[in-house]
């Protein structure tokens, strides 16, 4: 027991180091999918609700594509199909060496979309929350749109789409160790390194549900924080 527990320690004999090396890859990995898929998905649901027919039909279809779509499958279409495109396109240009796409920031582009498609409905069913009166108080005030926006729709926007925006988080983070198939080293594949050089899938793969856990609840008291923070004022009222 004491032997088995000893491949998770740090050093040359153990496998702590790489462990938590493949944490902070997840983590980043996530934290970088977060500024993008929010903000992508923001401007999808503002493209649902858009006066323009064309929007919408754009916003519908991205949406019902990455969420139709398995997260596996756009990885990879992320990760093969830009590298395949970019030899194509050096070749055409007279390059004729290999073009190597980085499996991080392949990750980045994959989550994000799939990110962006699912929050999408997230901040759509806050916009939809918001009584409608609000928004034709501000422009009686003469508040611009973009103003009624940040100002009067945001603040509350967040209150309501943050429950919704913690579970896509949450899924985003566990979604994150699909990136083991490219080779990425988070902390599946390193879980599955040290699996094979040590042959004790149990030890190994107990650490690695550990970790996910400990990252799900770290996750859940900072988004309860940032729930408490926008629902300040609704509490006092």
């Amino acid at each position: 027991m004491l032997d088995s527990l000893q491949l998770l320690s740090w050093g040359s004999h153990g496998w702590g180091d790489a462990l938590l090396a493949g944490a902070v890859v997840t983590i980043l990995l996530a934290l970088c999918c977060v500024p993008f898929g929010f903000s992508l998905g923001l401007l999808v649901a503002l493209g649902s609700q858009s006066e323009r027919a064309g929007r919408r039909r754009l916003a519908t279809l991205f949406s019902t594509v990455f969420r139709g779509l398995p997260e596996l499958l756009t990885l990879f279409l992320v990760y093969y199909g830009s590298q395949i495109a970019a030899e194509k396109l050096m070749r055409h240009l007279g390059y004729e060496g290999g073009i190597a796409i980085n499996a991080f920031v392949a990750g980045v582009i994959a989550f994000s979309l799939v990110l962006a498609a699912f929050s999408s409905e997230v901040w759509l069913g806050g916009f939809k929350a918001i009584p409608a009166g609000q928004a034709e108080a501000a422009r009686a005030l003469g508040l611009s749109r973009w103003t009624t926006l940040w100002r009067v729709t945001f603040p509350q926007l967040m209150r309501v789409a943050l429950p919704g925006l913690t579970n896509n988080w949450l899924t985003l983070l566990k979604d994150t160790s699909l990136v083991s198939t490219i080779s990425l080293a988070d902390i599946m594949r390193q879980t599955s390194l040290a699996v094979t050089a040590t042959r004790e899938p149990i030890l190994f793969y107990s650490a690695a549900c550990v970790l996910y856990l400990l990252l799900s609840a770290l996750s859940g008291l900072l988004f309860s924080r940032a729930e408490s923070h926008f629902s300040r004022f609704a509490q006092k009222a």
